[in-house]
């Protein structure tokens, strides 16, 4: 047996796991800043120029980042159970994400809906104070689980992902402690015959081709984030298959390439490919499915190198706490940036700069000067009341 496959069941915490979650949560803000130049995204503000640039760019990004983003949560479910048990983890889980759902949801969620009005409408003058009633005017619908509060104006709009963290979380609960003893004979399996690691992407392909992609969450089915969830929680930290990962990392990442570009025709062509079910539909989304578990095998294995275990750095842990907050932050400030930024006379590139750099210093700046400074703001936003850590020079 190598040394690879002899590595530890659970490994330190992964340092290039938690530092690619922030590098995705702050790629959202050029991701969303972007959306407001596509020809085909139903963005809150368009620019009255449109580009097709947009589009090509936004699924190099797509098939991959927000499934990355739920089996890192995942992998932190481990941990997390690791350290409280199912119980505690259930309530810490109910404070962390479900306060910043329901306050985010109240505060933040309705200003880009009222934006949206606006900008589709210039002689709509609603007051804001008279909006936000309307917009919290809702009912039950559980066809839409688990997005079950429906509305005329009303909505989740980003926070889809803490709404499906939050639900997935629960779920794992019951299940963790048999989940996680099952998994080491997976593991090992895996270790074994490393073709076993490319079977995610069979029910990805299902679940996409047969249930649907849906553009309100990121080009995904909703539920097709839940393996990336589950495998991130049941294997992800196993020695067995980070040796595995390592070794297919570039085949398989050359494979997905393939898969990626082969869904192109079907994208570009079709009506509607994210709903019809037209034979040629059917397989352009299952294979926009495979492609996504290949390109995230391939980033696991390629990050996946060894080296001496370090504490992280002062700015990652900085931005490692900041996640969560700026993840909630960002589109509201994007959007109403963009709002401002659409009606003036210049290029898209000059436009796009402007919402960028504008996002993320808004973003920064109240997180540095009122998230992070007071017990209330940090328990609204799910941080911990633990003293800030001093940001980086």
């Amino acid at each position: 047996m190598s040394a690879e496959t002899r590595a530890p069941a659970t490994a330190p915490r992964r340092g290039e796991l938690d530092a690619l979650r922030v590098f995705v949560v702050l790629a959202l803000v050029f991701f969303h800043s972007g959306l407001v130049f596509s020809p085909d995204d139903d963005f809150y503000v368009k620019n009255p120029q449109t580009t097709d640039a947009v589009t090509v760019l936004a699924g190099f990004g797509v098939v991959w980042a927000m499934p990355m983003l739920f089996l890192v949560a995942g992998l932190g479910s481990r941990y997390s159970i690791r350290r409280r048990g199912p119980a505690r983890f259930t309530g810490e889980r109910l404070v962390r994400l479900g306060v910043p759902l329901a306050f985010a949801t109240l505060v933040l969620c309705p200003l880009p809906q009222w934006l949206r009005l606006r900008a589709a409408d210039p002689g709509y003058d609603e007051p804001y104070v008279r909006f936000w009633p309307r917009f919290l005017t809702v009912r039950l619908d559980a066809a839409d689980f688990p997005f079950v509060l429906e509305g005329e104006h009303f909505e989740t709009g980003h926070l889809w992902f803490v709404v499906l963290l939050l639900v997935f979380s629960l779920l794992l609960a019951p299940v963790a402690a048999p989940l996680a003893a099952r998994s080491e004979r997976v593991a090992q399996a895996v270790g074994r015959r490393p073709a076993l690691l490319l079977l995610p992407a069979l029910p990805l392909a299902a679940i996409n081709a047969f249930l649907g992609m849906e553009e309100g969450f990121a080009g995904w089915n909703r539920w097709a984030y839940l393996v990336f969830f589950l495998f991130g929680y049941a294997l992800a930290d196993d020695g067995h298959v980070r040796a595995t990962l390592r070794r297919l990392a570039v085949p398989v990442g050359l494979f997905g390439l393939l898969l990626f570009a082969g869904t192109a025709p079907g994208f570009l062509s079709l009506d509607d490919p994210f709903t019809e079910w037209s034979p040629f539909a059917l397989v352009t989304r299952a294979v926009f499915g495979a492609a996504g578990w290949c390109w995230v095998v391939a980033i696991l294995g390629l990050l996946d190198r060894r080296r001496e275990a370090r504490p992280p750095s002062r700015p990652m842990l900085y931005l490692g706490l900041a996640a969560l907050p700026l993840y909630v932050l960002h589109q509201p400030v994007v959007v109403a940036l963009a709002y401002g930024v659409v009606g003036w006379s210049a290029p898209i590139v000059i436009k796009y700069v402007v919402i960028v750099t504008g996002s993320l210093t808004v973003i920064f700046v109240v997180y540095e000067a009122v998230v992070r400074r007071t017990r209330l703001t940090r328990f609204l936003f799910g941080m911990r009341p633990d003293p800030a850590v001093t940001p980086p020079s």
